[in-house]
């Protein structure tokens, strides 16, 4: 239920709205525009039909909520939310670039990323350290030891930092050390974690499972954002479809069906959905075009010896010629960068 107060509506009857919700032991979630004031409510309604909020002073209307997620749901929150991640914001005016290795594997090869994709403008490093493999035999990642190198290079660039967790004991471990966690496509719908990381309070990047629908990622985004964190960054990365030319199919469709559905902000991956180095240029190009919040762009400074998705990672030159090239096309769509 969302309850629209009328434009200008007094701070008293608020207030008042605000004490009855809460006195029938339901969650009310206050929304102040600029000229509307909106309360949504979470819980059992049922106890509020015999209140008839809609005849209180100040009131405009009730609205119905047919949809299962709620917090996420931009009737909830009319306006786009702004994620902080250490010193940047995702979802605002600002254009963030995420980008980095797909494992941490040694503390020249993070330094000398960090310092590299900070020099082209990125404002965020990612890096794998746990990573969940296809195969038990690939390379799991250097786990706490990989944190403490991010850590490191936090400290020498002033670059916040993301990792992906894969269960609590990560999630514990990267706590201490990351700005932004995130839950990979394989763990969207692991409710647990989801539960999990939303209790620390910390910005969660949320990327899209494997064949999930735009439904079910806001449902699991709903998951982190009832622990009482808002700081949910969604992460479109490619679905699995019949297509076998990329590794994925990149659903460039899901950033505006996103930006109609829910307030929270969407970045693209386009590095994980194809896996093809020479397709990530023009894909960046059409998130840009499509309204995205920003990017996730893998690199290293070796990618032919890279111990996981070498074949998809940008060198150097490779990302700054392309954050270059992107320059125009953000601010065509009215962003910084």
């Amino acid at each position: 239920m969302i309850i629209v107060m009328k434009p200008g509506a007094k701070e008293s009857s608020i207030r008042q709205i605000l004490n009855i919700i809460q006195s029938n032991q339901l969650e009310a979630h206050l929304s102040n525009g600029k000229e509307v004031t909106i309360i949504g409510v979470v819980g059992d309604k049922t106890v509020l039909c015999d209140k008839n909020l809609e005849l209180f002073e100040d009131v405009e209307k009730i609205v119905e909520v047919t949809e299962s997620y709620k917090l996420a749901n931009k009737k909830f929150h009319p306006l786009p939310s702004i994620v902080k991640v250490g010193n940047t914001s995702i979802g605002g005016e600002e254009f963030v670039i995420m980008s980095g290795p797909c494992a941490v594997e040694s503390e020249d090869q993070v330094m000398e990323t960090a310092k590299a994709i900070k020099a082209s403008g990125a404002q965020i490093l990612r890096g794998g350290a746990y990573k969940p493999r296809t195969s038990p035999y690939s390379f799991q990642g250097l786990e706490e030891d990989g944190l403490k190198l991010m850590k490191e290079a936090r400290e020498e660039t002033g670059l916040a930092i993301v990792c992906e967790v894969t269960s609590l004991e990560a999630i514990e471990a990267a706590s201490k050390y990351v700005d932004m966690l995130q839950i990979g496509a394989r763990n969207m719908q692991n409710f647990y974690l989801l539960k999990e990381a939303g209790k620390t309070g910390l910005p969660v990047l949320l990327k899209r499972g494997l064949s999930a629908t735009i439904e079910e990622w806001l449902n699991a985004a709903e998951y982190v954002m009832a622990e009482g964190n808002p700081n949910v960054v969604l992460c479109e990365r490619g679905i699995r479809t019949f297509e076998n030319s990329t590794r994925n199919t990149l659903d460039i469709s899901a950033v505006p069906v996103i930006k109609e559905k829910s307030h929270l902000p969407i970045i693209v991956d386009p590095s994980h959905a194809t896996g093809v180095r020479g397709y990530v240029a023009p894909l960046s190009k059409a998130a840009i075009a499509c309204g995205a919040d920003g990017l996730m762009i893998e690199t290293h400074p070796n990618p032919t010896k890279a111990l996981s998705d070498g074949p998809q990672s940008l060198t150097f030159k490779q990302f700054d010629d392309l954050c270059y090239e992107l320059r125009p096309f953000i601010q065509l769509m009215n962003k910084r960068f």
